[in-house]
């Protein structure tokens, strides 16, 4: 499903502030011409931050795809009356959210690098939060030191400074790369062309979502437990370190 939104976070990560076009009002959310917003997609936590329309200040309190219009819409706290479409609104991302957002987004590439390569796993299921993340991977036998392993080759990787590089594929020419597709049981959109991060030398995958620029700015990965959750589902938490 391609985005008539014009998804600025995909093009820069970094992008803290940035204007727009008001598109539509709905009961409690905006929907706006283009946005550095993330939605909650992919597994990765949507971002908050605030709207600034007719010098009124709204708080961002969730974003999300609407699948039906295949727009972004940017939930607020408090009335709409009185913004209509056409109008400019400025937003602002809560950058100390989206850099912990983008730190562990890097983190988990870098880790299902090392489980595909090591231990010929897949993803089958994950969510990154501000404050944790946790990936499923296809292990058939739960082994609490294969994941500690893991996490201390993603250091070694990640203090190692490869800087990211983001580009877009045609998507049958992007689906002809070895692994660039790490999710068990889910293909990327039926869009034309795939945005591409890829991790020199590490990794490549398809992922629309932000990341940092540099694997040195993921700092450290610190596992923080690990649990069976049943065939092809054994589950790794990990956060970085502030």
């Amino acid at each position: 499903m391609s985005i008539s939104t014009e998804l600025l976070y995909q093009v820069d990560s970094y992008l803290k502030e940035f204007e727009a076009k008001v598109v539509e009002v709905l009961d409690k959310g905006i929907v706006l011409d283009r946005t550095a917003f993330h939605p909650r997609t992919g597994g990765v936590a949507n971002d908050l931050g605030t709207i600034f329309v007719n010098g009124r200040r709204m708080d961002v309190v969730d974003v999300y795809i609407d699948k039906e219009k295949r727009s972004i819409v940017h939930v607020v706290e408090g009335s709409l009356d009185g913004i209509e479409s056409g109008v400019v609104a400025r937003g602002i991302i809560d950058w100390g959210r989206r850099y912990r957002l983008m730190r562990l987004h890097t983190a988990a590439h870098i880790l299902a690098a090392v489980m595909y390569r090591d231990y010929g796993t897949l993803i089958t299921g994950g969510n990154i939060e501000p404050d944790h993340a946790y990936d499923d991977y296809s292990l058939e036998k739960f082994d609490r030191k294969i994941f500690e392993e893991a996490i201390l080759k993603a250091n070694e990787i990640a203090k190692r400074g490869i800087e990211i590089k983001i580009y877009w594929l045609k998507r049958d020419e992007a689906l002809k790369v070895p692994g660039v597709v790490k999710l068990a049981e889910r293909m990327p959109p039926e869009v034309e062309t795939l945005r591409i991060v890829e991790i020199p030398g590490i990794d490549i995958q398809a992922d629309g979502g932000p990341h940092v620029k540099n694997t040195i700015e993921v700092g450290e990965i610190v596992m923080l437990k690990a649990e069976n959750r049943g065939r092809n589902r054994k589950r790794l938490y990990y956060t970085v370190k502030p």
